[in-house]
């Protein structure tokens, strides 16, 4: 039984390129742009906003870690440490992750201090370089406080995002990540709070 449907799906999966290779059309719909090079149903399938949610997201987590890897140096309360090393270590993963979908859906894959080439980041919880070069200037208590300040609101944006993706995404895996992120972050935005007391 398990034979047959591979063998439907290959067949299915074959006929789909014939016929894509047949067409005279060469603007198709984005759906079809990974049929060629995947079949994986589910990596095939994306939209607009699943786009939009990565390429805005990428830039968002590289800012939380370039946020995270400033803690070293800055500050040794426990508390703030092991919430950069937390969220370092499930961001940087996930920045991966985004860029592997992109570049398999044929679509330019931002770098980690471009803006989101759809403009999702923008008000969506990203620091100016002002807040930045603010935040690098303290140190000790001053660092812990503006530091949490500032990841909260970067994590509330990165939720608004993720919650925007799951209203209009459509990308299975994508979705999923972002009710990862949801999930993730709002943990940390609560253990954040409690560290500001």
């Amino acid at each position: 039984m398990r034979t047959n449907i591979t063998a439907l799906i290959a067949a299915a999966a074959g006929a789909a390129l014939v016929l894509t290779g047949c067409g005279t059309d060469s603007a198709g719909t984005s759906s079809t742009s990974g049929a060629s090079t995947s079949a994986v149903e589910s990596q095939a399938q994306f939209n607009d906003a699943d786009v939009a949610f990565l390429e805005g997201m990428y830039p968002h987590h590289a800012q939380a870690v370039q946020m995270a890897d400033m803690v070293a140096g800055h500050t040794d309360n426990a508390d703030v440490v092991a919430l950069a090393a937390a969220i370092k270590a499930a961001q940087q993963p996930e920045m991966d992750r985004m860029s592997t979908w992109l570049q398999q859906w044929g679509q330019p894959v931002p770098t980690p201090d471009m803006s989101g080439m759809h403009g999702m980041n923008h008000g969506a919880g990203m620091m100016s370089a002002d807040q930045m070069d603010a935040l690098t200037a303290l140190s000790g208590t001053e660092f812990d406080r503006q530091w949490l300040t500032m990841m909260i609101e970067h994590h509330e944006g990165a939720i608004d995002m993720a919650n925007t993706e799951l209203a209009d995404g459509e990308n299975p895996e994508a979705r999923q990540m972002a009710t990862d992120i949801v999930t993730a972050q709002q943990k940390e935005i609560a253990d954040m709070q409690a560290a500001l007391g």
